[in-house]
């Protein structure tokens, strides 16, 4: 049984989400493999806009090592979207977004789950600190308690 439906006013920084015409399946919906490539994108342009993350060159990269989606009701293309994302827990190497979809007329998620990311050193790809800016720009979406 899915959980409860989240609401959008749960999740402090939103980005729209375009469908595309590959991400429907022979069922007519979008793919369920696809909502982790929204979780994915959601994540990182909140780095990317906030954190200062340089995913080109920068010395820390974010790996994903955990994910987790819970669906609640099907979307198809073409249909607009909105990712929301928070933190709902700040360590000092790893970060656990909570993320979730909404459709642009509905503030109840189609889907939500969590998206697990470890820091690395780009070369070498052993664990490492969260670097500053990025560390600033999560703990500023943080849920109560998580960092």
């Amino acid at each position: 049984m899915p959980s409860e439906r989240p609401t959008i006013d749960a999740y402090p920084y939103r980005i729209a989400i375009t469908t595309r015409w590959m991400d429907n399946d022979v069922y007519g919906h979008v793919n369920n493999v696809t909502y982790y490539s929204f979780f994915d994108t959601a994540a990182n342009q909140f780095l990317i806009e906030r954190g200062q993350l340089d995913v080109a060159a920068g010395p820390v990269i974010g790996l994903v090592v955990e994910s987790k989606c819970a669906y609640h009701a099907p979307v198809a293309y073409p249909q607009a979207l909105r990712a929301g994302v928070r933190v709902d827990k700040l360590g000092n190497r790893a970060v656990t977004y909570g993320i979730a979809i909404f459709t642009a007329d509905d503030d109840r998620a189609v889907a939500h789950g969590h998206f697990v990311h470890v820091f690395v050193d780009r070369a070498t790809r052993t664990p490492t600190a969260i670097p500053p800016a990025i560390r600033a720009a999560l703990a500023s979406i943080a849920v109560p308690g998580a960092v």
